[in-house]
């Protein structure tokens, strides 16, 4: 899932495929890769590899992982693939991969490979927490359930890393209001040194090459080494870009994918998607604000219209005084409140605990928003980190268009601002500028256009009350992949193989059969 910009008070902190017969020559007619597509015959031995699949205790990178990988039936294995794909020749990366293998073998399609989102969301770790409630569906019969961990992310290697737990939980901490001169050329200093950081201890040489389009490369060596000669996919957030993009760059390869919670086609602009998701999250704190007016007891009151102020009276407080809670002295800050907030926003699932959490912080008790925070950021109880967060931004710093000098900053700033009033801390408005436009490497250009002329059908699901992608967003990339749109009229950001029994089975639907759902439809909540 596209991770949204949180505003705080000093700063911006940071989703029918047929197996190939068991033939040498029909596995490299299949497999190899094609001039058309940008493919060499110096990549062929990355499409010949075979997996060697073993327990998966080795690739546990999290205490979530160390939890999930465990269970039955699954099995891990490692992709080699060019860490620079224009130097074939040169260093290599290993991808960690994740298999439940179908329960039908007679009935077996070939893989789902998935994607969360993110981007640094853990595939391995996602395919994982699917298996309980897809296994016994007709998904988990007649396909391999895969999920990997992008170049960079989880049990991949090389991997980004920027800042130690302990510099994390300190830049957690920070909230001085960042209007003055002097201020904002300190905060700049750090997210120089931020940037500096993650190039000094992940090395440039990945940095440089853990955008979108070398994941989606890596896609197209993972569909061959499990031995599709086509990819079955779904991708949810970020995942729908990064299926896109290999859409747009390998359209005949593509059996099918489900695409849930879109990112809108073309270049990545961070300003626009930026001010995308402040009214995402507006319209979902809204939501929230109206929901919460009917319970019986509201921490935000009985009045929707008056939600915002009442949460500005009781998180303004933290700017400069954080809040005690009762995990081992750590203390609630204002940028983790206003994280906690978002955190919740992404499902209703979170809502009755965000309601609990602004009572007691109203009583001095930050606990509940900062374990909400600690689930934004990756952090598990022992204190550890997962890579999520340092990947996040160095695909967006490589991926995006950034923004430029000071003045486009603040101006930013007050229409985000303007977009979410919940993120307004009540002082004048910062320019200081945000991690990358410091980053030492360049961004890595422009995106192939879909070509849905030479693509199969494809169904894009969108929520109307999506707070991080608009459902907008899924209407244009429906369009310009030529594919079905499905309309999910509820909260919450990603639907599919949730519990909507209406998605579900047109999904399924979809997946098994190919047969998209008929143009228009629709299901509720």
């Amino acid at each position: 899932m596209p991770r949204p910009r949180i505003v705080v008070a000093a700063v911006a902190l940071l989703g029918v495929m047929t197996a190939c017969s068991n033939t040498q020559e029909s596995q490299q007619q299949h497999n190899e890769p094609s001039d058309a597509q940008s493919s060499t015959a110096e990549l062929q031995r990355y499409y010949q590899q075979s997996l060697d699949w073993e327990n998966c205790k080795s690739y546990t990178t999290t205490p979530r992982s160390e939890e999930l990988f465990g269970a039955e039936g699954l099995e891990c294995a490692r992709l080699t693939v060019p860490l620079d794909y224009d130097e074939p020749e040169g260093e290599t990366a290993k991808i960690g991969v994740l298999r439940r293998s179908a329960s039908d073998e007679q009935a077996r399609i070939g893989s789902l490979v998935l994607n969360p989102g993110g981007p640094g969301g853990s595939g391995m770790q996602s395919a994982a927490a699917r298996v309980s409630g897809v296994k016994s569906t007709e998904l988990g019969g007649k396909f391999d359930l895969v999920g990997f961990d992008p170049r960079g992310v989880g049990a991949s290697t090389p991997r980004v890393e920027c800042l130690t737990p302990t510099e994390k939980d300190a830049a957690r901490q920070n909230s001085e209001v960042i209007t003055s001169d002097g201020a904002v050329e300190r905060i700049e200093r750090e997210n120089r040194r931020y940037a500096e950081k993650c190039a000094e201890r992940s090395g440039e040489k990945l940095l440089a090459n853990v955008g979108t389009a070398s994941v989606a490369r890596d896609m197209d060596v993972l569909r061959a080494a499990l031995g599709d000669e086509k990819l079955t996919y779904l991708g949810y957030s970020y995942g729908t870009l990064l299926g896109n993009e290999y859409a747009s760059r390998f359209p005949d390869r593509v059996r099918a994918m489900v695409l849930d919670g879109a990112v809108a086609p073309g270049e990545w602009d961070q300003t626009e998607m930026q001010l995308e998701q402040a009214a995402g999250f507006q319209q979902a704190f809204d939501s929230f604000a109206q929901w919460c007016a009917r319970q019986q007891r509201c921490a935000l009151g009985s009045d929707p219209d008056r939600a915002v102020q009442r949460f500005h009276e009781i998180t303004r407080p933290l700017i400069g005084n954080p809040a005690s809670t009762v995990y081992d002295g750590r203390k609630l800050s204002y940028a983790d409140a206003q994280t906690g907030l978002v955190q919740a926003m992404y499902t209703k699932q979170y809502w009755k605990p965000l309601n609990a959490g602004l009572a007691r912080l109203a009583n001095g008790d930050g606990s509940t928003l900062l374990r909400l925070a600690d689930l934004y950021h990756g952090r598990a109880e022992d204190g550890s980190y997962s890579n999520m967060m340092a990947a996040h931004q160095a695909v967006l710093c490589v991926d995006a268009n950034r923004i430029g000098g000071r003045q486009q900053q603040r101006e930013l700033n007050r229409k985000y601002r303007q977009a979410a009033p919940f993120t307004d801390d009540g002082h004048p408005i910062s320019s200081a500028r945000g991690r990358c436009a410091f980053w030492p490497l360049p961004e890595t250009g422009d995106k192939p256009e879909p070509r849905p002329g030479k693509l199969p059908a494809t169904v894009v699901i969108s929520t109307t009350g999506d707070p991080a992608t608009p459902y907008e967003n899924g209407r244009e990339l429906a369009e310009a992949l030529g594919g079905r749109l499905l309309t999910y009229e509820g909260e919450g950001h990603g639907v599919f193989l949730g519990d909507n029994d209406c998605v579900n089975k047109a999904g399924t639907r979809y997946l098994v059969e190919l047969q998209a759902p008929e143009q228009g439809k629709r299901c509720s909540a």
